[in-house]
């Protein structure tokens, strides 16, 4: 899985590119936090193109996997693009991503300038 780093609003971050590789196992999620030490980042940006359609089936227990990896060693999460179609398939789902989007460890954005916005100074 290939990856940016950069800085947005004092936050170092690592950023996944969607080159069709995808974040599936443990330890795919171990490999990528890796990188994020490496290049003291504290915010992985994930695009939904690096998540298979299991990740947002709760019940597989894909998406709660992973994202304990991420919270554990103290990593943000940012998954980043449209997921309306599985929110509309998933009520559990949408509870999720609305108790996740109200904490600071993990979140889920319709696009890279939602994040740079919640990342903005307030004044």
């Amino acid at each position: 899985m290939s990856t940016k780093f950069y800085e947005l609003h004092g936050v170092r971050v690592v950023e996944c590119v969607a080159d069709g590789a995808r974040l599936q196992t443990y330890q795919d999620a171990v490999d990528l936090i890796g990188k994020s030490f490496e290049n003291h980042a504290t915010l992985i940006v994930l695009p939904v193109e690096c998540l298979d359609d299991d990740f947002f089936r709760l019940s597989t227990r894909i998406a709660g996997e992973l994202i304990q990896k991420f919270v554990q060693y103290q990593r943000c999460l940012a998954i980043v693009g449209d997921i309306s179609r599985h929110l509309t398939e998933s009520s559990a789902l949408r509870a999720f991503v609305a108790e996740s989007n109200r904490g600071k460890e993990v979140w889920f954005l319709a696009s890279l300038d939602e994040l740079e916005r919640r990342l903005a100074p307030t004044v």
